[in-house]
């Protein structure tokens, strides 16, 4: 609690300081922050800032790792829930940020930070049955953002990626940041297209994960593009979400060349690759018959600051000899 301290002056003293007052002088009005108020929409939901958060916290790696890019970690009160390792020019930042739980903190635990904004990587992070949506922490007086990926509409690509880099950048005070980091990063997206010019695309299939069903990537997220930008045809590519559930008798039936697997959790990427070879239905696939596998980070087939050079390297196991 805040205690103030009441001082008592002599009469004439507080008559002689009222005299020498101005009575028509007024404190001049605070200034706004450069580029405050903003005002932005995100997935349906509009928050107007007049200056940039100060006490924020992360839950997702992406979402962190948007952050840290943008040399942010000095806002950053807590983080959360880590897919895989962060990336190594990220470390030392990322070590000095509090982790408040291993996965999603429980609502006592997120406000105990005392944020004024929470930035959320999927859907799962504002859990209304945990206490988390984006109207409870409103209410708690917290702004928040989810990464555009997970917005109801329409499929996830490149200039969303762009997009969430500037937005957080002018959400945070430094859009100067956010410039330079998509402009390095259509750098780096332009020299892969250059590379691939001219080759003919491979059939992938995403496995993500599953026994009875195979959890892989659809169409509508940031890995459709990814893969076709690194000169792959998702052969999942009609299924209407970010990630889905596919038949196996659907992956037998589209013939991949090439099988991508997510690397994340504990799960290895050999013991993922022996149940995919020693499952007899799927000898005649082409990808088992010729062992053609490819291997990603599961941060780097979301919608993050990972994306542009993750699509070069993808590109350069579709396409070893190029």
């Amino acid at each position: 609690m805040t205690w103030r301290r009441r001082i008592l002056l002599p009469a004439a003293l507080v008559s002689l300081l009222a005299g020498c007052a101005a009575p028509s002088e007024q404190a001049p009005a605070a200034k706004a922050a450069p580029g405050f108020p903003y005002t932005v929409s995100n997935c349906g939901v509009k928050t107007t800032y007049q200056a940039p958060p100060k006490r924020a916290v992360t839950m997702n790696q992406h979402v962190t790792e948007v952050m840290l890019a943008l040399g942010l970690e000095k806002s950053l009160v807590g983080t959360a829930y880590l897919d895989d390792r962060i990336l190594p020019a990220y470390k030392k930042a990322y070590d000095s940020v509090p982790v408040l739980a291993k996965e999603y903190p429980a609502k006592e635990a997120l406000l105990a930070a005392n944020p004024d904004f929470v930035y959320g990587g999927y859907a799962s992070a504002f859990d209304a049955k945990a206490g988390r949506s984006r109207d409870d922490l409103k209410a708690a007086g917290v702004d928040t953002r989810l990464n555009m990926e997970y917005c109801p509409s329409g499929a996830s690509s490149l200039a969303d990626l762009y997009r969430e880099v500037d937005e957080v950048g002018r959400t945070f005070g430094v859009p100067d940041r956010g410039a330079r980091w998509t402009a390095e990063a259509k750098k780096t997206v332009t020299a892969t297209e250059r590379k691939l010019k001219g080759l003919t695309p491979v059939s992938v299939f995403v496995y993500d994960s599953g026994d009875k069903t195979a959890f892989t990537a659809g169409g509508k997220g940031i890995g459709n593009e990814l893969i076709a930008r690194a000169g792959g045809r998702n052969v999942f590519a009609d299924l209407d979400k970010t990630f889905g559930d596919a038949t196996w008798e659907q992956v037998v039936a589209r013939k991949p060349d090439v099988i991508v697997i997510y690397d994340y959790g504990s799960t290895t990427v050999d013991q993922k690759k022996k149940r995919l070879l020693e499952d007899p239905a799927l000898k005649d696939v082409p990808a088992i018959r010729n062992k053609r596998f490819a291997v990603m980070p599961l941060s780097d087939a979301v919608l993050g600051v990972r994306v542009p050079a993750a699509i070069e390297k993808l590109a350069s196991q579709l396409h070893p000899t190029r």
